[in-house]
């Protein structure tokens, strides 16, 4: 595949100068206008809601397929700390958590919170971790690429170093999936927010729940659509669960699951194989333009003086942390935003 001449579909309208995906994704046409539509008949009373619905189940098989697990052991939610929430509340009293140092606190906090029955968050440096997992780890949770700085993870070695000691695997993909082709089922749990790389609307999130977690772990956010039968469901007694993911189900809000599907459905059409090397050509020219290094991740992360005020002048839009700019190159990012991005910095 020639990613240098590749060109994207032109599915998106971005201004000049989006260079931040890791804070959110801009949506594809097809996504937007399924929002602008569901919400033209939610304003006039046109339609009944299942029609809006059902777009959560497109969302879940398409999601399945992109990290190559089974629909039937993906759950949906809002966010990847909602989503953490019944597998931490399911670990013994006692147990010990690792985490990277800089990890993202949607995968800190759900397990700190427990603190108080004993459970125990370590953290370890991103140079240290595969080494910090030893037995009496419990679990071992990080993010598969880093928010901080674009860090790329080794799922597969981390997850064989985990499975010796019989810790348990979770993965917070939210920075990865729909730009970095991965297995998810090397992981016990892998939590997605969909409104970064898989460009949705923020408010749908999904995870993978091996069979093995959902033994363990106790629905505790259940209601009706966690029923075996949703529709069945509405009222009492008996609890009647499904058997697989979707008994961790959270009833899903309408009109952000419209525009998951078809943003998820234009990432499977595209492939994430080649949004992944567009993205990386891009990600990689701006840094060599910088005098850095190339690397293997979308995000990269570069220290230039005055950097928010040169961006800012340029119309750039990038984070910037303490003076080092955070620059995220996705699909719809093309040669034109590296070289008014490079273009600011150096000048």
């Amino acid at each position: 595949m020639d990613t240098a001449t590749w060109t994207p579909p032109a599915l998106w309208q971005p201004e000049p100068g989006w260079l931040n995906t890791a804070s959110y994704g801009l949506p594809p046409e097809p996504a937007w206008q399924a929002m602008q539509a569901a919400q033209a008949d939610w304003r006039t009373g046109r339609t009944s809601w299942e029609g809006w619905d059902a777009a959560t189940q497109r969302a879940r098989e398409v999601f399945a397929r992109l990290i190559g697990v089974d629909a039937a052991d993906v759950a949906v939610g809002a966010q990847v700390s909602q989503l953490l929430a019944p597998v931490a509340a399911a670990l013994p009293d006692g147990a010990t958590v690792l985490v990277p140092d800089i990890e993202f606190t949607s995968n800190v906090f759900p397990w700190a919170v427990h603190a108080d029955r004993g459970v125990t968050v370590r953290t370890a440096s991103l140079d240290g971790y595969l080494d910090a997992i030893v037995p009496g780890v419990d679990v071992v949770a990080f993010a598969l690429v880093q928010s901080a700085n674009g860090r790329v993870a080794d799922l597969a070695a981390i997850s064989a170093a985990a499975r010796a000691v019989g810790a348990l695997v979770v993965v917070d993909a939210t920075q990865a999936t729909g730009w970095l082709p991965y297995d998810g089922s090397l992981a016990d749990v892998v939590a997605v927010g969909a409104y970064k790389w898989l460009m949705s609307p923020r408010g749908s999130g999904f995870a993978y729940l091996a069979p093995r977690v959902r033994e363990r772990v106790r629905p505790i956010l259940a209601g009706w659509y966690a029923g075996d039968d949703p529709h069945g469901s509405y009222y009492g007694m008996p609890l009647r669960l499904a058997k697989d993911a979707r008994a961790f189900d959270l009833s899903p809000a309408w009109f952000p699951w419209v525009g998951t599907a078809p943003a998820l459905e234009v990432i499977e059409d595209i492939g994430v194989e080649r949004i992944h090397a567009h993205n990386l050509r891009l990600a990689n020219r701006f840094l060599r333009e910088l005098g850095q290094e190339p690397g293997d991740s979308a995000i990269v992360t570069v220290d230039v003086p005055d950097a928010q005020q040169k961006l800012e002048r340029a119309g750039i839009r990038a984070a910037v942390r303490a003076g080092g700019v955070r620059a995220s190159f996705h699909v719809y990012s093309t040669d034109a935003d590296v070289d008014a991005a490079v273009a600011a910095l150096l000048g």
